[in-house]
């Protein structure tokens, strides 16, 4: 079968038969599972190890001069501060993805958006983590009083200067190996291949995830 009308991810989940927990942290678990492979007879089994993640959110900020904001942060895994886009944790049970996003914008950058979309849904590292990210297009910006602002910035959080960059010069420094993070690379191409159709093909920023 070929064809782009066939090119949808679909959900589908292979048999576990047993699953064991290594690890259980702050953010993430770690397990194995043994999963039955559709090859053969059937009895195939392989081991997976799942790092389990509560998802995340991102919002790649786009001002009236088509300039993205920018902020740097620690990353202690990979040792290196990235220059990312405002994201976070969807560690608030219940919470309307927009608000959380909402809530990171303000915390991280000191902003409010009146213009929310969203602009695309990824797996972050489907091949070890469940972990999906929505990352959302934010418009009409005003800025937070700080007074307003009640959020203690501690540990990475106390260091994350705040750059705008311009679109164009941001997809120019994703090619040039500048820019890593993974949200902030594919919001940062994402919102440059949306801008071309005046943004007018973007889901709504409730639209449902795949």
């Amino acid at each position: 079968m070929t064809g782009p009308m066939i090119v949808k991810d679909v959900p589908e989940r292979w048999e576990v038969v047993r699953s064991t927990e290594r690890f259980a942290g702050h953010v993430i678990k770690v397990r194995t599972e043994e999963v039955r492979m559709p090859d053969g007879d059937g009895t195939g089994i392989a081991k997976r190890d799942v790092v389990v993640h509560p998802g995340s959110v991102g919002v790649l900020v786009l001002d009236e001069a088509d300039r993205v904001l920018l902020l740097r942060q620690y990353r202690h895994p990979v040792g290196y501060r990235l220059w990312e886009v405002p994201a976070g944790l969807r560690d608030v049970a219940g919470e309307p993805l927009r608000l959380t996003a909402e809530r990171e914008l303000v915390e991280e950058a000191g902003y409010r958006a009146a213009e929310w979309h969203t602009l695309v849904d990824i797996f972050t590292s489907p091949g070890m983590s469940d972990e999906r990210a929505r990352i959302f297009l934010a418009r009409a910006l005003t800025e937070v009083p700080a007074e307003e602002i009640d959020f203690e910035r501690v540990h990475e959080e106390a260091d994350m200067p705040v750059v705008w960059v311009p679109l164009d010069e941001a997809v120019a420094k994703v090619f040039a190996g500048d820019i890593h993070n993974s949200i902030a690379v594919t919001g940062i191409l994402a919102a440059y291949a949306a801008r071309a159709t005046d943004f007018r093909d973007l889901r709504a920023a409730d639209a449902p995830e795949g």
